[in-house]
């Protein structure tokens, strides 16, 4: 199989059939609902938080609440009395399954749950799909993350209704060098593997560095991309503002770090600053115009028209124009 990363990729240009790229609908449906744009913001302490997540329900943007510290019902009533949809994140331990339990009692069904571990292409995961299905049938599941075509398979038969794909790629996980696993250095190879075999919506998570590469990650099959680094560091970000040589940052951080964890153990992410960047608002837009111009570069006017376009690996041994595949 071709190996190579969202820096070895460019997409090949068709005729534009647009007056305007502002013709272009970068917009996309997953679960039933349209949002504006085919990201979502990692669920993540130091990217997402209550407000932040309401302000992109009301936009017109998808969102996954993480599920640190945070009361599930709690969020998914105020979600409600906002007329919002609720997106929230489980894991696989018994606290997760007495949320469960306690959503069903209290007649609270959110509308997309994330079962949300490093490694899930597991049975916990497989027994966490099923108790879903059975007592909160209406929810829409997306699971992960995973890396493999065997997994997606798995985890769609389980009763995925999507799967997150992305193993370590992002910019504060450490997982291949604590553990020598993983899609760092490769993600979007391993995206264009999964989405091979998939009959459902996959997420790509992680490796994401620029506005071009969510034009590269529908390409290679995903439906929405799942992105940290690049929607952490804004004025309304959770992350703790820290100040170096008059300069002015935002925390971030893994998941798996020791910073999220609250101690060292079984540590696979990292903290660094981001230097904030601005209102998130103005990035969604900047973030939309940029996939509408790839919309028109693809000779398209809906987002997976871009899906139809040939594309270059530069340099190595996969080197040379690629045909559709």
């Amino acid at each position: 199989m071709e190996i190579f990363d969202y820096d070895n990729i460019l997409l090949l240009p068709r005729k534009c059939r647009v007056q305007s790229r502002s013709e272009c609908d970068a917009g996309v449906e997953l679960g039933g609902r349209r949002f504006r744009l085919p990201v979502v913001p990692a669920n993540m302490k130091t990217v997402v938080d209550e407000k932040i997540c309401a302000w992109l329900a009301t936009s017109g943007y998808f969102y996954v609440m993480h599920r640190f510290d945070l009361d599930n019902l709690q969020f998914v009533r105020e979600m409600r009395a906002q007329g919002c949809f609720a997106s929230i994140s489980l894991g696989i331990k018994q606290a997760d399954y007495d949320t469960v339990d306690r959503l069903k009692a209290e007649g609270l069904t959110p509308e997309y749950i994330t079962i949300d571990i490093a490694h899930g292409h597991s049975d916990s995961v497989r027994d966490m799909i099923a108790y879903l299905k059975q007592h909160l049938p209406q929810s829409f599941v997306i699971a992960g993350n995973v890396a493999t075509p065997e997994a997606v398979i798995d985890l769609e038969n389980w009763g995925a209704d999507a799967t997150k794909v992305g193993v370590g790629p992002g910019k504060v996980c450490i997982t291949k060098l604590k553990t020598g696993f993983g899609t760092g250095g490769w993600q979007l190879s391993a995206l264009k593997w999964c989405a091979r075999v998939a009959t459902k919506p996959i997420i790509a998570d992680g490796g994401i560095r620029s506005h071009g590469d969510i034009a590269k990650s529908v390409r290679f099959g995903a439906t929405m991309v799942m992105i940290g680094s690049l929607f952490a560091g804004h004025e309304e970000s959770p992350g703790k503002t820290v100040e170096v040589d008059g300069e002015l940052y935002k925390e971030y951080y893994g998941s798996a770090s020791d910073f999220n964890k609250g101690e060292y153990k079984h540590v696979e992410g990292k903290r660094i600053l981001e230097p904030i960047k601005g209102r998130l608002a103005d990035t969604l837009v900047e973030m939309e115009q940029d996939i509408q111009s790839s919309i028109s570069y693809a000779g398209g006017r809906k987002l997976m028209d871009i899906r139809k376009v040939n594309y270059v690996i530069l340099g190595g041994d996969n080197a040379g124009e690629h045909l559709l595949m």
